[in-house]
């Protein structure tokens, strides 16, 4: 991937390390794609249903079956888990930093897989479901931040939209190794789906323990050699290297020009410029799910085996593919398109789709109508994996200053899984039969379609274009331009070791303002320069 995008010029270094650390870390989606795609297969399982029964009977074949409501609980669990994971790993980041926080947050992952392998019914294999989700949200969080702080910014949109390849390539894998255990007759078909597991937790963990920690959190430590050795490391180059010292020298003076207006409080992060980056950021996560996307990998295999499709296995092992290639185009148009073209092109697919799908699954049901419903959610998953899949990590990431990146990126993604949580709960209510239950089945994707209009409006007003900026430009574009639709074609100007000189003396007043004062001052600077006398 990286190959397919040139280099500029003045860009300091070499990307290669970055990039690649940018790519491994991205593996922690494979985490949450696992789970997500395996409880989907599992669900579906014959054996584990009988066995999980606590007494209700399936009226369609006359077996224990699990209810519709403890469906939905167990799906449900792992998102409950992810939305207080979310929330406390800001609070985690900023105190033990990126790379640590992600070691720890694989051991609770791992801690809730123990005891889900270990679970003989429903309510231990609740409470696994809940610890793996509690990880899950950690590293969800952790993940983006730690990659938009260590990548260079011609390709940062590429490496943060790598999490989502992650996560689908899970959720194939989790497909794969569903598809062959599914006719096991033994504890086999639900436990070795789930042990997997350990495997990406451990590789993540020792590719964790060789990484370095971020030059911006080293930074707002004060650790001001250690950064300048970590980004070295990052964009192998020596550490005296005069574009390497530039950029720290930006970086840190942007970090305490935002001090210099504030802490982050809760106060500072819900108003102003910075409450409206945090809105945006909250809107597009949700947006996110709301489109629909998890609840075909969710309750997939379940939806296709009701609405007469045979091989439902198998049609969820297409669309997870369909859902890893799709991916990568989306990695390269982010950079090249840039934002909002992507995720405008995107909703608009969806929303066609979504609404194709509902009225032919709500009008027939003929074999030829099993088959448009297949490709259309097909073509669906495409739309979806290369435009709001990956960008919705990529802006929440690039939105917010590093004094409250960590804790924002938390409430961002806590606003995923929440919404997460409440689709996978309603689901099983708004779709199936039964008493209780709204029997929706193909006429939900007239809502999925409704929210994806939703996401093109929003799109248009409220997303702003930071493709080839740096995180501290992202700023200036937020205190300078005062709409989303006139931020394409922006060219930041400020350079913020001016700016932080002057801070103190002008005493407040807008960034533009201060440029101006920083101008100004280099001027009487160069007058003065000029009517020194020469030395002979």
């Amino acid at each position: 991937m990286p190959f397919l995008f040139k280099k500029p010029d003045d860009a300091t270094g070499s990307a290669a390390p970055a990039i690649a650390i940018g790519f491994f870390v991205a593996f922690g989606g494979v985490l949450f794609g696992y789970d997500t795609g395996t409880i989907s297969g599992i669900l579906a399982m014959k054996y584990w249903r009988y066995h999980f029964s606590t007494g209700y009977i399936n009226p369609a074949d006359g077996q224990p079956d699990v209810t519709s409501q403890q469906s939905s609980m167990i799906v449900s669990l792992l998102s409950a888990g992810t939305f207080f994971g979310a929330l406390a790993a800001g609070a985690i980041a900023d105190r033990i930093g990126r790379r640590w926080a992600m070691i720890i947050e694989s051991f609770v992952f791992c801690f809730g897989v123990i005891l889900q392998v270990a679970a003989t019914a429903i309510p231990l294999f609740v409470a696994g479901r809940f610890f793996a989700g509690l990880g899950v949200g950690l590293l969800s969080a952790t993940i983006p931040l730690y990659q938009s702080e260590t990548s260079p910014k011609w390709i940062r949109g590429a490496i943060v939209g790598s999490y989502q390849l992650a996560i689908t390539l899970g959720l194939l894998l989790a497909a794969i190794v569903n598809n062959s255990t599914k006719n096991r007759d033994d504890t086999g078909s639900y436990r070795i789906p789930i042990a997997v597991q350990f495997a990406w937790a451990i590789i993540l963990v020792t590719g964790m323990a060789l990484l370095p920690e971020t030059p911006r959190f080293l930074i707002k430590r004060d650790r001001h050699e250690d950064a300048a050795k970590a980004l070295a490391r990052l964009r192998r180059t020596d550490i005296n290297d005069a574009g390497l010292i530039q950029e720290l020298t930006e970086i840190q003076a942007n970090h305490e020009y935002e001090m210099s207006l504030g802490a982050a409080s809760w106060s500072e992060i819900l108003r102003g410029t910075l409450g409206k980056r945090l809105a945006t950021g909250c809107a597009v996560q949700a947006l996110q799910q709301l489109a629909g996307v998890n609840f075909i990998f969710y309750y997939g295999t379940s939806f296709f085996q009701n609405s007469g499709i045979s091989n439902a296995f198998v049609i969820t092992l297409i669309t997870n593919i369909i859902n890893v290639v799709s991916t990568f185009p989306g990695l390269l148009m982010v950079e090249k398109w840039g934002r909002r073209p992507l995720l405008l092109f995107g909703a608009v697919g969806m929303f066609v789709c979504q609404y194709i799908v509902a009225i032919v699954g709500t009008t027939t049901s003929s074999v030829v109508a099993n088959k448009v419903l297949i490709a259309f959610v097909c073509i669906y998953i495409f739309f979806f994996a290369s435009s709001w899949g990956p960008v919705a990590w990529v802006v929440t990431g690039e939105l917010f200053p590093l004094k409250a990146r960590a804790r924002c990126l938390s409430i961002t993604t806590a606003m995923n899984w929440l919404l997460n949580w409440a689709i996978a709960y309603a689901t099983p209510y708004m779709v199936n039969d039964g008493p209780g239950n709204a029997n929706l089945q193909s006429k939900v994707f007239f809502i999925w379609g409704g929210f994806c209009l939703i996401c093109a409006i929003f799109v248009y007003t409220c997303i702003y274009e930071t493709k080839g900026l740096t995180l501290e430009q992202v700023d200036e574009l937020y205190a300078k331009v005062p709409v989303a639709w006139k931020s394409v074609g922006f060219v930041p100007t400020v350079n913020y070791s001016d700016v932080r000189d002057i801070a103190a003396d002008l005493k407040g007043g807008t960034l533009a303002d201060l440029e101006t004062g920083a101008q100004e001052k280099r001027a009487e600077h160069a007058d003065h320069l000029e009517t020194v006398p020469k030395s002979e």
